[in-house]
């Protein structure tokens, strides 16, 4: 293949594909030697972790299905409404996360977020 003859996006979706190749064949490596070194330390009775301290994280990282979520040791309940819908006090929002349509379209109006507060006693 000669690079010189090829067009701009030739060579852009060229760099493309090549950067994911090398991101799959990195990952691919990675697990296939964390594998091996996590059956060797088995083979003697202990585990990576009990050998690197490190190891605890890259053990989580190889075992998606085993993966916990940030959440998985808090008890948390449901978030309390912090705003509520000017027109529809029935709609709330938490203040956390995406905004919702009708406080990105309140705020488009120049209007302040504290007039939607559930203290602001609406």
């Amino acid at each position: 293949m000669e690079l010189a003859k090829l067009s701009l996006t030739e060579l852009r979706r060229l760099q493309s594909k090549v950067e994911t190749e090398i991101r799959r064949r990195s990952d691919t490596t990675r697990r296939d030697l964390l594998k091996k070194m996590q059956k060797m330390a088995a083979d003697q009775g202990m585990s990576l972790s009990d050998l690197l301290p490190s190891a605890a994280v890259a053990e989580e990282k190889s075992a998606p299905a085993k993966r916990k979520s940030k959440a998985a040791g808090k008890k948390t309940g449901p978030v309390p409404v912090k705003y509520r819908h000017p027109e529809n006090p029935a709609i709330g929002w938490s203040g956390r996360g995406r905004k919702p349509q009708w406080v990105v379209d309140w705020l488009a109006q120049n209007k302040p977020l504290v007039e939607l507060e559930v203290s602001a006693g609406k």
